[in-house]
């Protein structure tokens, strides 16, 4: 097992509690659930934007539930090269967030949206730790 498989399971890991907490405890602030934003708890009084955001929450849920049964799937039948090319389009992927999910989330955090304070700057570092994470694991895969 090298170390791109290590750390890619290190990544389903994580992304299969926060699938369980989108799915079973959405209100939770653990697992990066979105009981951070104080807009989920002021969603209630309104069963509308409730519903409508409940089903944006499950959505999330099922396409990274996709997303983690692929890299399984990846995982147990590909060869090194589809592993590498894997870790490549999942730092990609992951990097995203700083594209449209960090500004939102930064600014939300600035008009105090969220609970904790400064949850955007711990979700940010925790982002680019994997990024960092996934870079390294690849570098290490094509020095063997």
């Amino acid at each position: 097992m090298n170390q791109l498989t290590i750390v890619t399971i290190g990544f389903l890991l994580l992304e299969a509690t926060n699938v369980i907490a989108l799915y079973f405890f959405p209100g939770s602030k653990y697992a990066n659930a979105i009981g951070v934003f104080k807009a989920w708890e002021k969603s209630k009084a309104d069963p509308e934007i409730h519903n409508f955001v409940k089903y944006l929450v499950n959505w999330v849920a099922g396409t990274k539930l996709i997303f983690i049964l692929l890299l399984v799937v990846i995982l147990i039948v590909a060869d090194q090269r589809t592993l590498l090319f894997s870790g490549i389009a999942l730092v990609i992927s992951i990097a995203s967030f700083f594209w449209r999910l960090f500004p939102l989330i930064r600014q939300m955090d600035r008009e105090d949206q969220l609970v904790p304070r400064n949850y955007s700057i711990v979700l940010g570092w925790m982002i680019g730790g994997f990024i960092l994470i996934f870079l390294t694991a690849i570098y290490l895969s094509l020095s063997i």
